[in-house]
């Protein structure tokens, strides 16, 4: 009984696992927009960009608080151990005392107002750039997906290749054996079949090598299949992206512009900063406190309970550090002017040229498509005719050579295409 009890446990507890295994090899299936989706929440650059975000928060409130009253509650004791005052043939004793005090004070400059101020542009800054980050993710992921698919589509074709290819061979070395043919003819297929398996091979190891780069842009577990539901043909609107050239440019929908005129406005407050440090620096504090001996004599407390005090100071001479501050701040906004008017017309003359890329790659694309579908077609006509007598091992090997030639040509259509396309969009802040 005790044995059957056990099995069973055991038979039980290896279904658990084998379930257990289960889920854990389920794999993720994504579209194209649900893998953006997914890298947005799950990647770890994009999590850093929103601690960062958090983390200038944090440092706003920081600079704020510096300028609200401040609060400190204290307590002493002191005991000069039966020491006593000789004062007119009398002795008064020191007795043990303690002191509690709450005292309430606030400091507040110009530096102190402008420094808010700064804290305000950087956490505006640090939510720019996790926003550029979230764009560039996603594009990442748009640039990663195409390349799966466009290379799962040739291992494809490759395979149906190296298929018909050792078909030709077997039959091209069955007419050998049969004396109906030369050996060389069968070599040269034999050859053939070699060079296409090579090309499969090395598709199969890039296809490798962009999956383990998905899973890393993402931010999900390295163990977790990843499969991919959007369509190659669904990857570029010919039309839409066609339109994304006739938009206009909008240059304040540009991250990096953005940055810039954050950098500007940055740099205008440290000349501001810089300047208040001719300005006066006000204190004002309430101090309460409650003196209390311990002993038979309460000994003579003049110890104000309550105290309130204020003080200006205005800074007069340094030497001329402050001017030399001042002037280095204005050296700095005037350089970070000429950077962002730079970069503005950089980013004028980049958007023509990406138009015109894009316009280019994806004629290019139409031209490379229908090539690769007539070379398909090709192919096949070739290797049927090869197998009736009608073609020679010439022109087989062309139309092998010429097919491996499309596909190439077609993959590096594709990817320039949705290159082109990612990087017009990212330019525009789409």
């Amino acid at each position: 009984m005790n044995t059957k009890k056990l099995l069973l446990g055991l038979a039980v507890a290896c279904f658990g696992m084998t379930r257990l295994s289960a889920q854990e090899a389920q794999p993720l299936r994504l579209s194209l927009e649900e893998a953006q989706q997914y890298a947005v929440e799950h990647n770890y650059t994009l999590q850093n960009s929103a601690l960062d975000v958090k983390k200038a928060e944090a440092s706003r409130w920081q600079t704020i608080s510096s300028m609200l009253p401040q609060v400190k509650a204290a307590f002493d004791y002191s005991n000069m151990c039966g020491y006593s005052i000789p004062m007119q043939g009398m002795s008064i004793a020191m007795n043990p005392s303690g002191t509690f005090s709450l005292t309430t004070s606030m400091a507040l400059t110009g530096a102190q107002v402008v420094g808010a101020m700064i804290s305000n542009i950087s956490l505006t800054m640090a939510d720019i750039t996790r926003q550029q980050s979230i764009q560039e993710t996603k594009a990442n992921v748009r640039s990663i997906y195409s390349s799966i698919l466009v290379m799962e589509e040739t291992v494809g074709l490759l395979d149906s290749s190296v298929a018909n290819m050792e078909k030709l061979y077997q039959t091209t070395q069955a007419s050998v054996d049969a004396g109906a043919a030369e050996q060389v003819s069968a070599d040269k297929l034999m050859v053939q079949v070699a060079t296409l398996r090579n090309s499969l091979s090395s598709t199969k190891l890039t296809l490798k090598a962009l999956y383990n780069s998905l899973i890393l842009v993402l931010g999900t577990d390295v163990n977790t299949p990843v499969e991919l539901t959007t369509k190659v043909g669904d990857l570029l609107d010919l039309d839409e992206a066609a339109s994304l050239t006739t938009t206009g440019f909008n240059i304040e929908n540009n991250y990096s512009y953005r940055l810039l005129v954050q950098s500007e406005k940055l740099s205008k407050d440290q000349v501001t900063l810089a300047w208040m440090d001719c300005t006066p620096t006000l204190s004002v504090y309430y101090q309460y406190s409650n003196k209390t001996y311990f002993g038979k004599d309460q000994g003579f407390n003049m110890t104000p309970p309550n105290m309130i005090g204020a003080s200006v100071s205005l800074p007069l001479f340094q030497s001329g550090t402050r001017w030399a501050k001042i002037k280095a701040a204005n050296i700095s906004l005037q350089e970070t002017r000429n950077s962002k008017a730079q970069a503005e017309n950089g980013l004028r003359v980049q958007y023509s040229q990406l138009c015109y890329d894009l316009i280019t790659a994806l004629e290019t694309y139409k031209i490379q498509r229908q090539n690769l579908d007539v070379t398909r077609r090709v192919f096949n006509n070739t290797t049927e005719k090869f197998a009736h007598g009608y073609a020679s091992n010439l022109e087989v090997t062309n139309a092998s050579t010429d097919i491996i030639t499309a596909q190439s040509n077609y993959i590096q259509a594709v990817l320039t295409a949705v290159n082109a396309y990612v990087a017009l969009e990212q330019l525009l802040g789409l």
